[in-house]
């Protein structure tokens, strides 16, 4: 299950759109030396881009599908990179916009010459001229994917679902096929946050091709992990996108996905999901954060040598420096909340929220919670500074962590906006949660 190639976790991070994480979003700026582009290992992008787990090639620029696409269920191969209208290909360097401006200009100057034509040709008149349909107006539609047909909660003929939540479901589909409608059931209610339209949301999933029969990867499969996105972005198939919304988490759903909600209508020939084929997938609502959550808890309070926080709910902690204090010359952490979730492993989109100021004086440079969005990014690709990578590694999903990162893990001797080179920085992330995205 994947997103397109602009997922919330492409370079940069998290300013809570699908369209992808630019560099002046990340906590306290670009990271020293940072230009245009960011060079991140291969196996991290991949797992990122939702497109391969680690081993399997890259998805090609463009979209382009390959025998190495990954074998992911949500893959938004209908939404490529490249415009459903049909301006795949697009001369480089010439924008989407400038295609679809550049086509139009090229109708309207095509209809303007032929009415000129019939106008002022010999034995033309007016009444010809009406009698004869503008070539803008009579030209065929753009071509454009197949609507995606009205939700429903039931169908005619169903598939049978066994299984609880949180386990892989066992998908029996009749040998009747389906009707092709776009079926969202819930099979079990949870008691979790509903999922808004921008919520941050964790799935699990089971999936089958109901008109072959075949079993499609699940996230419940050896080495299989939950899929995380932004609810109703498009940043995915509609059979996930927007089957979850106005769920909550803990809910197991029932989806029958016609082509128009998941592939379209050239399917996917590396998961041998044809044109017309319909899906069926079990959903576990994992988790639901809105774009500004915070995590709840018992506080511990950081150690006598560690900067105090208290903590403002949804507005940046207050950071109290240790008067007097040397600048450490190593990383230090302290866990504020004991989270209940799953240790956060490097090559994983993590979603927080953060809060940093100044070692020497408290002073408060950046905090997504001043935004209201909580910030991604890939866990361990080197996008964010290093004291991030290795102080959030290995903690639970539902914690909140202070940090001390010295310098030499920071900015180093990199002036960056409010931050002076060789400063020591304090961060309080909160991790609301992580995943494939």
């Amino acid at each position: 299950m994947s997103e397109k190639a602009s997922s919330p976790g492409g370079a940069g991070t998290a300013n809570g759109n699908s369209a992808g994480d630019p560099a002046d979003s990340r906590p306290g700026g670009p990271l020293p030396g940072d230009g245009e582009s960011i060079v991140v290992p291969p196996s991290i992008l991949k797992q990122q881009a939702g497109w391969a787990q680690p081993g399997q090639a890259p998805r090609p620029a463009g979209g382009t599908k390959t025998e190495d696409t990954p074998q992911i269920f949500a893959s938004n191969v209908r939404r490529q990179d490249s415009s459903e209208a049909g301006y795949d290909e697009n001369p480089p360097g010439v924008g989407r916009l400038g295609v679809i401006l550049g086509t139009v200009l090229a109708v309207l100057l095509v209809g303007s010459g032929i009415t000129l034509y019939v106008v002022n040709r010999d034995g033309g008149d007016k009444a010809d001229t009406a009698a004869k349909p503008d070539a803008a107006k009579s030209a065929p539609a753009t071509p454009t994917a197949d609507p995606v047909p009205p939700i429903k909660d039931s169908a005619k003929v169903m598939p049978t679902i066994t299984g609880a939540f949180g386990t892989k479901a066992g998908i029996e589909v009749p040998a009747e096929q389906s009707d092709g409608s776009f079926v969202v059931k819930v099979l079990s209610e949870g008691t979790g946050a509903k999922v808004e339209k921008n919520s941050w949301t964790s799935v699990d999933y089971t999936a089958k091709d109901w008109t072959t029969g075949k079993d499609i990867p699940s996230s419940y499969d050896d080495k299989g992990k939950q899929q995380i996105f932004q609810a109703g972005m498009d940043a995915l198939i509609p059979a996930l996108d927007q089957a979850v919304l106005g769920k909550k988490a803990g809910s197991r759903l029932l989806v029958v996905a016609p082509p128009a909600a998941a592939f379209g209508s050239q399917g996917n020939p590396s998961m041998s999901i044809g044109a017309k084929d319909n899906l069926v997938f079990v959903i576990d609502i994992r988790n639901s954060n809105a774009p500004d959550a915070v995590v709840s808890g018992t506080v511990t309070p950081p150690p006598a040598d560690f900067p105090q926080v208290k903590d403002n709910g949804k507005k940046p902690a207050d950071i109290t420096p240790i008067a007097g204090a040397a600048d450490p010359t190593e990383l230090k952490s302290h866990v504020l909340i004991k989270g209940t979730g799953p240790k956060v492993e490097k090559g994983e989109k993590i979603v927080v929220q953060y809060t940093g100021a100044l070692f020497k004086d408290g002073k408060v440079f950046d905090s997504s919670l001043s935004k209201g969005q909580a910030f991604s990014f890939p866990l361990g690709g080197g996008q964010v500074i290093a004291g991030w990578d290795q102080g959030l590694e290995g903690q639970t999903v539902g914690s909140r962590v202070e940090l001390v990162i010295p310098a030499s893990l920071g900015y180093k001797d990199q002036a960056q906006g409010d931050i002076p080179a060789n400063s020591t920085l304090v961060f309080v992330v909160d991790i609301l949660d992580a995943g494939v995205g």
